[in-house]
């Protein structure tokens, strides 16, 4: 989802928006127009390491899109602390933008409120036709046999980002593949003064896409194939201790890192602090904070043993942002341009490099400045062994009830309480309890 996920939002916030909209669509009457075909307006996410550079990259674009069509953007950069909230409440009051971005795993949820516009074949061939982009970033457009309600804008995959001289240091020739080894090369890392691995640990949707993918890497899915919540499977509840373990019995993870929540990890992996960091296409955002891409490299997320792929072998979540319509729009055909712009393999290109994200159009995909050796474990990673979160309507409440668990077990940690595998399926139990009965 991009690089400061912290939307913390409540189950009934989305149960009341999902009951309210599921009829209008997002309007009184859940249609759009052409009404005012001049201007459109996007609440763009916070992908930088801050909303003022998000500007800079966004509005010479926005600008190049009026000078071709006559058409004014009025951009909006929406923290993501704050933005599913935002288009919540726009679903249901009809007040919303006409364009917007969306985090990919939200898609599904999103779709089920009726407010976005479907992206069936005839909506597709306006922007260039489906076939444009990629399998893995289709795949986290929407529920599975229904027309995607987003369009694929960036693609990201997690990496194992490491420190070549504090590696260096602590006599340790390689990255860690397993997490067996990871914890063993902590213990040199520490013995050298330096801390192991940092985490955001009071930040529920990175704590989502972490415990996704220790849980898939134990066989457990989360729910079962009818849509149903499952957070209670013994390989649930093995994966998500394994996280938190890292923590409380491998201690690998600072315990001050149980507050972090707002790119903090990434700012000590920038200065040196610490030795590894996992995190979502980092490059950009490490570059802005002073690291020079030839302090640190990048390796595939471990796994428990053997190499990365499918099922258990997965080793990160289809991370990305998507770009999604109002369908009340008073814009639709504007809004259609836009969409068709900012997927334009010119525009793919220059907002991916803005970025250090991966184009999820194949053609600018192809481009010879996404094939650097960082992008290249990224690009692989989401070909071979990233996993969507699921497609449901109530991954949003999965997210939130989830998240918010591994972020009171991290906070028990730190206050020094055990984490038992019964103490973690207590909380999962909780967060099961939250979602919502059908």
């Amino acid at each position: 989802m991009r690089t400061i996920r912290a939307a913390a939002i409540g189950a009934v916030t989305l149960s009341l928006a999902l009951a309210a909209s599921a009829c209008g669509g997002g309007s009184s009457n859940g249609g759009g127009s052409d009404s005012n075909p001049k201007t459109l307006t996007y609440w763009a996410s916070n992908q930088g390491a801050s909303i003022e550079i998000d500007k800079k990259v966004l509005q010479p674009e926005l600008d190049k899109f009026q000078k071709q069509t006559g058409i004014k953007v009025k951009l909006e950069v929406v923290p993501w602390s704050d933005l599913l909230n935002r288009i919540l409440t726009a679903t249901t009051s009809g007040q919303g933008p006409d364009v917007l971005n969306i985090g990919n795993t939200w898609s599904a949820s999103l779709q089920a409120t009726g407010a976005l516009l479907p992206w069936d074949a005839a909506n597709f061939a306006k922007i260039g036709g489906k076939d444009r982009f990629v399998d893995s970033a289709l795949g986290s457009t929407g529920a599975q046999g229904k027309d995607p309600a987003a369009v694929p804008l960036y693609s990201m995959a997690y990496g194992l980002y490491y420190n070549k001289q504090i590696f260096a240091d602590a006599g340790i020739t390689k990255p860690p593949a397993t997490w067996s080894e990871l914890v063993a090369d902590g213990k040199k890392i520490q013995a050298k003064g330096k801390q192991v691995i940092g985490a955001e640990g009071a930040n529920v949707s990175e704590n989502i896409h972490h415990v996704f993918v220790f849980a898939k890497q134990h066989g457990a899915d989360f729910f079962t194939p009818e849509g149903k919540p499952d957070f209670t499977s013994d390989a649930a509840v093995a994966g998500v201790k394994q996280y938190v373990d890292l923590m409380a019995k491998d201690k690998v993870i600072p315990k001050g890192n149980a507050e972090y929540a707002q790119n903090q990890s990434v700012s000590d992996f920038a200065k040196g602090k610490t030795a590894m960091l996992l995190w979502q296409s980092a490059a950009a955002n490490l570059k802005s904070q002073g690291l020079s891409e030839s302090d640190y490299g990048i390796a595939p997320v471990p796994v428990q043993s053997g190499t990365p792929g499918t099922g258990t072998q997965v080793n990160s979540m289809v991370a990305g942002i998507n770009l999604a319509v109002f369908k009340n729009s008073g814009n639709l055909d504007g809004a259609t341009k836009f969409v068709k712009f900012m997927t334009s393999d010119a525009e793919q290109k220059i907002l991916n490099t803005a970025y250090s994200s991966i184009p999820p159009v194949k053609g600018a995909q192809a481009d010879a400045a996404f094939n650097n050796q960082a992008n290249a474990v990224l690009k692989n990673t989401l070909a071979q062994s990233a996993a969507p979160l699921p497609q449901v309507a109530d991954e949003s409440q999965f997210e939130t009830a989830v998240g918010t668990a591994v972020k009171e077990l991290f906070a028990d940690v730190a206050a020094g309480r055990t984490v038992t595998t019964e103490s973690v399926k207590a909380k999962l139990q909780k967060a099961q309890q939250q979602m919502p009965t059908k």
